[in-house]
């Protein structure tokens, strides 16, 4: 679907076809659901708030201004929506040194992340589960659903130098975690 398509359906849902919605929330749903579940740890938590989300985001249709591609706007529903429901969870993260990390070396490249080992996979995976739920959003929307810094920095509210630092701490981070289980 492109650009002038999701504009012309969201035209299309502002002028009372409620059922123009239903393109938009079929190409959107599967990647907001992995965005959401990668955030909340829990699938039944995340099939509710996807519906939340879909819903928000109907029922706030009119404010989308188009200053940004309508994925975008979408996102920044899904990660505020989803973050919002881990803070009500959880009170508290620990909180991390990162004069420790500040002694390793570069985390791995990307050429070395596809090398990992299945033992190597499960150490990262469990590193990651260790991040908190906005840490997790970021590697989410970067690293999974191939956003750019820019992109990612506008859906957390954020600048696209913030998202770059917070991706390198949470780099060091893991390699630091993935290093304590070798």
């Amino acid at each position: 679907m492109t650009h002038h398509e999701e504009q012309r359906l969201i035209r299309k849902v502002l002028e009372g076809n409620a059922e123009a919605f239903a393109p938009l929330v079929e190409r959107y749903s599967r990647p907001i659901f992995a965005l959401v579940v990668g955030i909340v740890e829990r699938r039944e938590e995340a099939e509710e708030l996807t519906q939340d989300i879909f819903l928000k985001a109907y029922m706030k249709l009119s404010s989308f201004r188009g200053r940004s591609a309508f994925s975008t706007w979408l996102y920044r529903i899904a990660c505020n929506t989803a973050l919002s429901a881990v803070r009500r969870h959880r009170k508290d993260f620990s909180l991390f040194d990162f004069s420790r990390a500040e002694r390793l070396p570069d985390a791995p490249d990307e050429e070395e992340l596809s090398a990992l080992t299945e033992a190597q996979e499960e150490a990262l995976l469990a590193a990651l589960d260790r991040l908190a739920p906005d840490e997790r959003a970021l590697v989410q929307l970067h690293y999974y659903e191939n956003r750019p810094l820019s992109e990612c920095g506008e859906i957390l509210s954020i600048s696209e130098s913030n998202a770059k630092v917070r991706l390198h701490r949470i780099r060091k981070k893991l390699g630091l975690w993935i290093s304590e289980k070798q």
